[in-house]
């Protein structure tokens, strides 16, 4: 079976790839507008890129009408962002973060999420999040209609319990974090997991 995404299944590509693609770990991505208000918003087109120096990557999509989502004009505008990582805790809450909402009207107020400061940008990040990212802009790329918003990492903030200060190790097995699966609503858990030891 082949499937050709520059012709007969180019329209489908959105709906193959993320289900193919699975599990993608999820950014709830807080921005601030010029005028400092609050935007939070979930991306599963997410990953991170390289360690030197550190970089995630998220894509922000456009709304149906080709304006840019609130994240994109946000990031666009002032160059930060927090990357806030969701653990099985506030999964219910990052979905409401999705709702269509005006722009300008605080996403995190409507889930039910706290605002904390960040250490060193003025977006905020996300209370109750395991783990977040301050971020500043290092460039965004267009590559057809796709938007891909690279970021600088240049602070991490977590729980205690997650670090191991003495091996300056993250116990990730605490983390308990969900990944996306499926197109439109389907989503995993990560605890059940195996180790294999890499070959000399």
């Amino acid at each position: 079976m082949e499937l050709d995404l520059e012709g007969k299944f180019a329209a489908r590509a959105y709906q193959l790839l993320v289900s193919l693609i699975v599990p993608r770990p999820i950014a709830l991505v807080t921005t601030l507008s010029v005028d400092g208000k609050i935007n939070a918003a979930p991306f599963s087109f997410f990953n991170v890129m390289g360690a030197n120096p550190p970089i995630v990557a998220f894509a922000p999509g456009d709304r149906d009408d080709d304006t840019p989502k609130d994240t994109a004009r946000n990031v666009r505008a002032t160059h930060e962002f927090v990357v806030n990582l969701v653990d099985e805790a506030i999964a219910e809450k990052m979905n409401l973060c999705a709702a269509s909402l005006p722009f300008g009207e605080n996403e995190l107020l409507h889930a039910g999420l706290t605002a904390a400061p960040s250490s060193v940008i003025k977006p905020p990040r996300i209370a109750e999040a395991p783990v977040s990212l301050e971020c500043v802009e290092w460039g965004t790329l267009q590559i057809g209609g796709n938007r891909v918003v690279i970021g600088l990492v240049k602070r991490i903030q977590l729980r205690d319990e997650f670090f191991d200060a003495e091996k300056q190790r993250i116990h990730s097995d605490k983390l308990h974090l969900i990944g996306r699966m499926a197109s439109p609503h389907w989503y995993c858990k990560t605890n059940d997991r195996f180790e294999m030891i890499r070959p000399a």
